[in-house]
């Protein structure tokens, strides 16, 4: 870790010479930060200070990704919209001693800073109303309600229902993991941690280890088809026909492999957009048990597996209560296909939204989350349902800020967009879902292109007008 400027590279030892000033400060241009984007020599700007996070970047709360994804830039706004004043104090050992000799803000920077800044004095990150409370007894309704009519009922509709009412639990603990894992549910981190192993691992059987990895970098590079795991879902969905170049995924480490597969999948998209929804759980589990067996260093894997264990202890023990195998399958089936409508919810904000090739830039922070986002309109007695996130925007600039907060700031955002001619897009449920399948759809008929001579194509065209 570096703490003095003594510790700099060679190469930096000559800019310090070049470029000390009167003022007793020592600068580096932006294209000299530039070049310390590489794990074993990271460098980053907040506010113009140049920070060395290479050590820092292995114990990171937040992980290593978003420090990776922004390597070498100012990332004043990023910092400022993921960590509390408290953090602040923190960076002190890790200043290099050099000053961004070019560092300028933007005009939306400055309406973005001075906007959380005015949240943060009036106390609103830390003010986090009731909903918490609402909702776990909503929770915990819900999951005696299932339990009662799994075990004192040989109804079979009654089993089924008992099933939508576990997938509707399932839906509302996941808002409440969201809020955990963002450091909103609870008084101080160690309590959220905790909220977050036992309403995740242990209830839903989704490491919150899992979750925090691909969340925070899909938070920092939103929408980039490349660095978000959020947009990478080959070879069943395509948002856009860039992904048919077989693009490498930063975030896996691997090639997203357009085959002849790909092709097939992608090409009928539109069609098993609902049914993939039904059951992409299954493939939340899969990610789970692959993250927590493999090498990487994950924070809390002990509890995190065992707090895996004990929903694969409790929930194969509620199934089996059940009279048959049938029923038992279906009891599933239905519970994954109503969490499948968070599914909906979750891809509504995205899907449609615009997308790009590359890193994320520090210096747009503000611009790509307008760009990158939709929100739901809806009205405020629904808000329950999509746990405040379908101010999907509003969540975006201001993570750490509780849901109960985001219907409230929505026309400040929105205000601010319109003053910077930046987009602001908020559609229906209904609109937002036959944007996001003309989304697929678009690129479902682009990839049949590929692989069909020309008269066909206008066969495929003809043939799915409608579809």
């Amino acid at each position: 870790m570096c703490e003095d400027s003594s510790m700099v590279s060679p190469s930096i030892g000559v800019v310090e010479v070049l470029n000390s000033t009167d003022d007793g400060k020592k600068y580096i241009s932006s294209e000299e930060l530039q070049k310390h984007n590489k794990p074993n020599d990271l460098w980053i700007s907040i506010k113009g200070k140049v920070y060395n996070v290479t050590e820092w970047a292995k114990i990171h709360p937040g992980g290593d990704i978003p420090l990776l994804n922004l390597a070498g830039q100012d990332v004043t706004d990023a910092f400022i919209a993921f960590h509390p004043g408290s953090a602040w104090q923190h960076l002190d050992k890790l200043f290099t001693g050099y000053h961004l000799k070019d560092y300028q803000i933007s005009d939306v920077s400055k309406d973005y800073r001075k906007l959380a800044s005015e949240f943060a004095k009036a106390g609103m990150f830390e003010k986090k109303g009731h909903g918490v409370i609402y909702s776990l007894c909503f929770v915990s309704l819900l999951l005696s309600a299932c339990v009662y009519g799994v075990l004192y009922s040989r109804s079979f509709w009654v089993h089924m229902v008992a099933g939508a009412v576990l997938g509707l639990a399932w839906m509302q603990i996941a808002y409440l993991g969201h809020d955990a894992g963002h450091y909103q549910m609870m008084a101080t981190r160690g309590w959220n941690k905790f909220a977050g192993i036992f309403i995740g691992n242990c209830i839903t059987g989704i490491s919150i280890a899992w979750w925090k990895w691909t969340h925070n970098a899909h938070h920092i590079a939103c929408n980039s088809l490349d660095y978000d795991p959020d947009l990478q879902h080959l070879p069943m969905l395509a948002v856009s026909p860039k992904l048919f170049n077989s693009l490498t995924s930063v975030f896996y480490g691997r090639e997203l492999t357009f085959d002849s597969l790909a092709r097939f999948f992608v090409s009928y998209q539109h069609y098993s957009y609902y049914p993939i929804m039904c059951v992409a759980r299954v493939n939340l589990y899969l990610q789970t048990l692959l993250l927590l067996c493999s090498k990487r260093r994950i924070p809390d894997r002990g509890l995190n597996i065992l707090g895996t264990l004990v929903f694969w202890t409790w929930f194969p023990l509620l199934v089996s209560q059940l009279p048959n195998w049938p029923e038992r399958v279906a009891f599933v089936l239905v519970s994954f296909s109503v969490t499948g409508i968070q599914h909906v919810q979750f891809t509504l904000n995205h899907f449609a939204a615009n997308v790009y090739v590359g890193p994320p830039k520090g210096n747009d922070w503000f611009e790509k989350q307008t760009s990158g986002t939709i929100d739901i309109s809806c009205s405020s007695y629904m808000d329950w349902f999509f746990g405040g996130l379908q101010f999907q925007l509003e969540h975006h600039l201001f993570p750490r800020l509780p849901r109960c907060h985001l219907r409230s700031i929505s026309p400040i955002v929105k205000e601010l967009c319109k003053k910077h001619n930046l987009p602001y897009t908020s559609l229906s449920f209904f609109d937002a879902n036959i944007t996001t399948l003309k989304t697929l759809r678009t690129a479902a008929l682009q990839a049949r292109d590929l692989s069909n001579p020309a008269p066909q194509n206008l066969l495929w065209e003809a043939f799915n007008t409608h579809g």
